[in-house]
Parts: C-alpha cells; structure tokens; sequence
C-alpha cells in the first residue's frame, strides 16, 4: 500500500519589498527643502553660485530676503514742512477773498455786518488750514501750532489789508498811499481800536482767537484719524 504524499514545505518568507525597490536597497535619506542635494559617496558637495576668480575666496549665495513683519505700520507723523506751507498757501486765498468782499460792500455794511462778516472770515480760515494740516501733516504737533499761528495772522492781515483799499476806493489811491507812508501801522491801529465808543475792539482779537482754535481743533481731530488709519 503507498504512503501518502508528504506535504512540501513552504518556501522561506521574503522581507516585503518596497515600490519600485525590487532589490531592497536602503532608501536615500530625506533632505529638507530648499537645500540642494546630498553628494554622492565619494563625490564634494554641490555648491551654487560664481565660480571663485583665482586668488579669491569662494562666493557663498546670498540670503534669502525676508519680508518686513506684519503689522509694521507707516510713519503717523506726516509732512509737517509740506502742511504747513500749503496752510499758509491756502490762508493766503481766504485772506484776499475776504479783503475784496470786504472792499466790495464796505458802503452797505452796518457795524454789526462788519463784525459778522470778520468772524465769519476767521472762522473760514482757521477751519480750511487747520482741514489741510491735519490731512498732510497728521500727528505732528509742530504743524498744529503753525497752523493756529498762520490761521489767526490770516484773520488780522485779511482785515488789515482792506483798510488801504478802502481809502484807496473811497478817495483817491494817492491818499491810501500818502496815508502809509506817513503811518505804516495805522491798518493795526484801526483794527485794534474801536471807531464808535473808542478804547479796544474785542471783536477784534475774538477773531484771533476763533481762527487759531478752528485751526488746532481740525488739524488735532482729523491728524487723529488720519495717524490711525
């Protein structure tokens, strides 16, 4: 009677193999990005960049550039130069426009019309140049007070300087003329005292203090807003 076929043994476990590794060789070992690849055995590393001129030392590659950091916010303090010469500019206008509709109804103008229509002007001029120096010069202190400054001197020189054309309109422009060559300061005098009771108009430095405050007032306000933004 025959025996029964022995069962064959199983043929000896092979370590797994890994894709496209069929001879089990050791994988490369990883580089991290951005550096260039690992030398061959046996082989000097790769280097970048010019070839080193004979006598000089090898040149390295540079850096790489690194971005400024985030929230670095721009200068809050503006042109203070550049507001306040465009707030003199622009003082300058208002004072001129107001000298001629000063001279233009002078003869319909009452006292009361008169003193409106100065507080008026230094009100305009402290709002315009204290709008522009807080826009250009924004958080700088120095451009506030040029503008106070530059806003009540545009009140007093508006005022003053209609005073000759006013003579000039009325009489002649060589009496105007005559007028301060003899007394170049009569223009303050006048501003400065009253022509009815007589002693201090405080009309007069009202208007003073309204256009440097109108002034710092805006330009403080909206420098402010414009340093945040």
């Amino acid at each position: 009677m025959s025996q029964p076929p022995f069962p064959s043994a199983p043929p000896p476990s092979q370590p797994p193999q890994v894709p496209y590794n069929p001879y089990n060789q050791p994988a490369p070992p990883q580089q991290p990005q951005g550096f260039a690849p690992m030398p061959a055995h046996g082989q000097a590393p790769v280097q970048f960049g010019l070839p080193p001129v004979p006598g000089q030392a090898p040149m390295h590659p540079a850096p790489p550039f690194q971005a400024p950091p985030f929230g670095q916010r721009p200068n809050a303090a503006g042109n203070p130069v550049g507001a306040v010469f465009l707030g003199f500019l622009v003082s300058v206008v208002v004072s001129f426009l107001y000298s001629g509709i000063n001279v233009a109804t002078y003869k319909e103008q009452s006292l009361t019309t008169a003193n409106i229509l100065y507080l008026g002007h230094a009100l305009l001029n402290g709002s315009v140049v204290g709008s522009l120096v807080g826009l250009v010069g924004r958080r700088s202190n120095g451009a506030r007070i040029g503008a106070a400054v530059i806003a009540a001197l545009g009140a007093f020189f508006g005022f003053a300087n209609s005073l000759p054309l006013i003579i000039a309109d009325s009489e002649t422009p060589r009496v105007a003329w005559d007028l301060l060559q003899h007394e170049p300061f009569w223009p303050a005098k006048a501003w400065w005292n009253n022509e009815t009771g007589g002693g201090v108009d405080w009309f007069s430095p009202l208007g003073l203090v309204i256009a440097a405050a109108a002034a710092w007032g805006l330009a403080y306000a909206i420098g402010n807003k414009r340093g945040r933004t």
